[in-house]
C-alpha cells in the first residue's frame, strides 16, 4: 500500500497493484483516423495521468469509439478540421479541469510517457511557461529525408520568430495554465506547430527545451507530414506573414 505520494500524484487500483497517476497535468490527443493504435496510446497514457482528452477530430473509422471505451474523456469534431483545431478544443475543454499543467501527445504512438513525466518535472523545477520536446537533443534514428525537412523546418522557425530552438515541429510540449489560456491558436491544420513557435516569441512566454525520443514505425510515417507538408507549411506561413504586414 502507497502511505505517501508526491504534491500531484493519486494511487489507484488494478487488480492487485496500486498504480501511482498524475492528477495535475492533462493530456491531449488530437486523433484523426487513427484505429489501429489508439487504444494503445490512450492506455498507456491513462496508466500514468488521471486526466486525458482524446479529441475525435471528424474520423471516420472507428477511433472515436475506442477512445470513449478506453476511459478517456472524448471529444468530437464532427467534421475533420485539422491537428491545430482539435488541439485547441481540447486545451479548452481542459482548462475546465483542476489541473496546473497540460501537455499535447500524438496519437500515432511516436510520443512516450516518461518523456512526458520528464518535462513535467522540468516545468516544475524550473518554473518556465513551457517546456518543449526535442529529438535532436537526443539521438534518434530519423530518416534521413524527415530529418533535412526538419532541419529546415527549424532554422525558418528561428529567422522568423527570433527563437532559439533546436526542434520547431514537435507535437510533444508542455506548459502551464497562463500558456494553456492565451495561446488561442488558429491555425487550423499542421500550421499550428509554427503558429506555437510564434506566439511563444509574440507572448513573451518562457520556455525550455528537453530532449525526447520519437519512435518512427512504419505507421507514423506513413501518418506524418511529408515533404509536400512542409512546403505547404513554408508557403501558409510565408502567406501569413505578408497579409499581417
Amino acid at each position: 500500500m502507497v502511505k505517501f505520494m508526491a504534491k500531484g500524484h493519486l494511487p489507484y487500483h488494478v487488480g492487485s497493484m496500486y498504480v501511482v497517476q498524475i492528477i495535475d497535468t492533462a493530456l491531449i490527443i488530437p486523433a484523426h483516423n487513427e484505429e489501429k493504435v489508439i487504444a494503445s496510446t490512450l492506455a498507456a497514457a491513462r496508466t500514468a495521468f488521471a486526466y486525458v482528452v482524446c479529441v475525435d477530430d471528424g474520423s471516420t473509422d472507428s477511433t472515436g469509439a475506442l477512445a470513449r471505451e478506453s476511459g478517456a474523456s472524448t471529444l468530437t469534431h464532427v467534421v475533420n478540421l485539422g491537428q491545430g483545431a482539435a488541439l485547441q478544443t481540447g486545451i479548452e475543454y481542459a482548462l475546465r479541469l483542476p489541473v496546473d499543467y497540460f501537455a499535447s501527445f500524438d496519437a500515432d504512438g511516436q510520443h512516450r510517457i516518461e518523456d512526458v513525466l520528464t518535462m513535467r518535472q522540468t516545468i516544475i523545477d524550473t518554473g518556465v511557461d513551457i517546456v518543449l520536446g526535442s529529438r535532436f537533443l537526443r539521438p534518434n534514428t530519423i530518416p534521413r529525408s524527415r530529418r533535412l525537412i526538419l532541419k529546415g523546418a527549424v532554422m525558418f522557425s528561428n529567422l522568423t520568430s527570433g527563437l532559439k530552438l533546436t526542434d520547431a515541429h514537435n507535437g510533444l510540449r508542455l506548459f502551464n495554465r497562463h500558456v494553456a489560456s492565451t495561446i488561442d491558436l488558429q491555425e487550423t491544420g499542421y500550421r499550428h506547430a509554427s503558429e506555437f513557435t510564434e506566439k511563444i516569441a509574440k507572448n513573451h512566454y518562457t520556455y525550455t527545451e528537453v530532449p525526447v525520443t520519437i519512435d518512427y514505425t512504419a505507421y507514423s510515417m506513413a501518418k506524418g507530414q511529408s515533404g509536400l507538408n512542409a512546403v505547404n507549411i513554408l508557403t501558409d506561413t510565408l502567406t501569413a506573414k505578408a497579409f499581417r504586414q
